[in-house]
């Protein structure tokens, strides 16, 4: 995979910005280039960074800035994307920055002219300054104002269809505008010259958002072609669709859809690198967490006198089927076979272990023993997956990968779902996550995690 992962994928429906906008941007990195800096130092230090602290560091990483700049530059980080594609910023930071701290690196110990080796410095950096710039590039120039909506047309049909016109069109932050929809299940009753094609000319739309993938779209395909040559700039609408949704479209899913985007060859790095995070986050945990075990196991006894762990079986990669650890908070216990028909009974310490996430510690020992990741799809009872596999298409493909304690559906529901509809919905969540898989991605999920679990909501 390419350093700079997906900033070239797109740059085919990029842009130069107006001159103000890059300025802003370019400015705005800059500041925040120093203020992440000053972040980093008082995180490093426990304390607001002193003068000389800071201007110790300032200088020689002032030259860093500038060949950093020249790398976001090269990223093609200076350029638009001309629809939303928010989703993608981070990941591209994460690894153009991984980048620039490589050099920081060589910088300063090939040039120990400055007296300072910043290793802990720089890990702290690059987690400050992905976070600044990702806020910066993806809310703050928006919010400035500076961006002027591009107008766009959408060429599609279906129920993915219209609620993305109407997301995009309800949402101010969105830097585009649909000035209309054209609904390909209707187009032998329009007049596509005067109502489509005139409209784009007469109102400067410069995006047509399509839907490539409806074969009633290639009837028009032909009247489309010369509004290249009016600078207008074609974007596949699943594209969009899912970067707004955080899913994927379930009706673009095919045996097609999964020989173009999943790959375990891929991702065997980044794998590698996953397995040895989880290893050794949940050994981290997991030691001190043993301290607080014998109080839950006093508890659970006073409560009910039952057992103290709960073991079910769940399906993992590659459908095997393993045991989870967790603290019993249910005084009776089903194994999922009906779906909406829930006959377990919460006990009364059940309720704060729940609330507090505690009966979820003993699954640390899965993690580090290798059944579950820390970040993964969520394993479901065999019984469920039987029922799921036959009455909904692929459901089996997010076993391509490990499951783990929390994902990017869970992040995403308030609730496991109680319905087929409702498991659908997840699994898009869940292909979201199979086909997207990154470390910038495990990152968000790790922090929506922790936002979930501090104001005790979700799942």
């Amino acid at each position: 995979m390419l350093p700079f992962g997906g900033a070239f994928c797109y740059r085919d429906c990029m842009k130069r910005l107006p001159s103000l906008e890059i300025f802003t941007i370019f400015v705005g990195d800059v500041l925040l280039f120093y203020f992440a800096l000053w972040v980093t130092l008082a995180l490093r230090y426990l304390e607001f960074p002193s003068s000389t602290l800071f201007a110790m560091h300032a200088l020689p990483f002032s030259y860093l800035f500038v060949v950093w700049v020249l790398v976001f530059y090269i990223a093609s980080l200076y350029e638009s994307h001309t629809v939303i594609f928010k989703s993608k910023i981070p990941a591209v930071i994460l690894n153009v920055q991984a980048i620039n701290s490589i050099i920081a690196v060589l910088f300063f110990y090939l040039i120990p002219a400055f007296g300072i080796t910043p290793k802990v410095t720089l890990f702290l950096y690059l987690l400050v300054s992905l976070a600044c710039i990702s806020a910066w590039r993806i809310f703050g120039v928006q919010l400035l104002g500076l961006r002027k909506k591009e107008r766009a047309v959408l060429i599609g049909s279906g129920e993915e269809t219209r609620k993305l016109y109407s997301v995009v069109n309800d949402n101010p932050l969105y830097p585009m505008r649909f000035i209309t929809w054209l609904d390909l299940d209707k187009l032998d009753g329009i007049d596509f010259e005067q109502e489509i094609l005139m409209r784009i000319y007469s109102e400067e739309v410069s995006v047509v958002v399509i839907d490539m993938k409806n074969e009633k779209v290639t009837p028009i395909l032909p009247k489309l072609y010369n509004l290249i040559f009016s600078n207008v700039r074609f974007v596949e609408q699943y594209r969009i669709y899912e970067d707004i949704f955080d899913r994927i479209p379930l009706s673009l899913i095919g045996y097609n859809w999964f020989l173009e985007n999943v790959s375990s060859r891929a991702h065997f790095g980044y794998d590698l690198l996953k397995r040895m995070m989880d290893t050794v986050l949940a050994f981290i945990v997991l030691i001190p967490s043993i301290l607080i075990f014998p109080f839950v196991v006093l508890a659970i006894m006073l409560d009910d006198g039952g057992a103290f762990f709960y073991t079910p079986l769940r399906i993992g990669k590659g459908n095997r089927p393993f045991r989870i650890y967790k603290f019993r908070t249910m005084c009776v216990m089903d194994d999922g076979k009906q779906l909406g028909e829930n006959v377990n009974q919460i006990t009364r310490v059940g309720k704060f272990l729940r609330a507090t996430r505690i009966d979820e510690l003993p699954q640390l020992w899965n993690v580090f023993a290798g059944d579950l990741s820390l970040i993964g799809p969520r394993p479901e009872f065999p019984a469920l997956v039987q029922v799921y596999h036959k009455q909904i298409p692929y459901y089996n493909m997010r076993h391509l990968i490990k499951p783990g304690l929390s994902g990017w559906a869970q992040v995403h529901h308030e609730k496991p779902p109680q319905t087929i509809e409702e498991t659908k919905d997840k699994l898009a969540y869940d292909l979201y996550y199979l086909k997207n898989r990154s470390l910038a991605l495990d990152i968000k999920i790790a922090l929506k995690t922790i936002k979930t679990l501090l104001s005790r909501t979700g799942v």
